[in-house]
C-alpha cells in the first residue's frame, strides 16, 4: 500500500501563513532555522487533517467552515510566532 499521496492538509497553509508573516518578526526572519519551529508550534495547535487531493477537503467543507479553518491557521501562526520569539529571546539573555 502505497501512503505518499497522503497529507496533513494544514501543512501547506501553514507554511504559507509562517512565510507571509516573517517579515513582521525580523529577529525570527533573521534565522530562517527559526521558521520551522514556529511552522511546528503552529501546527500543534490545529486538530490534524489529513487527505490525498486538496479538492476533496475543500469540496466537503462550507463557506464558513472554511472562514473558521482560515482564522484557525492565521491564529496559530500568530501564536506560533510570539511564542518562538520569546523562547528565543529568553535563550538569549541566558547565555
Amino acid at each position: 500500500m502505497d501512503f505518499t499521496s497522503l497529507y496533513n492538509h494544514h501543512e501547506r497553509e501553514v507554511f504559507a501563513a509562517v512565510m507571509e508573516s516573517a517579515p513582521q518578526y525580523p529577529e525570527i526572519h533573521r534565522e530562517p532555522e527559526l521558521l520551522a519551529d514556529v511552522a511546528c508550534v503552529a501546527l500543534n495547535r490545529l486538530p490534524p487533517r489529513y487527505i490525498r487531493h486538496a479538492v476533496d477537503y475543500s469540496f466537503y467543507l462550507t463557506e464558513q467552515e472554511r472562514h473558521d479553518v482560515d482564522a484557525a491557521i492565521k491564529e496559530a501562526v500568530a501564536h506560533a510566532f510570539e511564542f518562538v520569539q520569546s523562547r528565543s529571546a529568553l535563550r538569549a539573555r541566558q547565555r
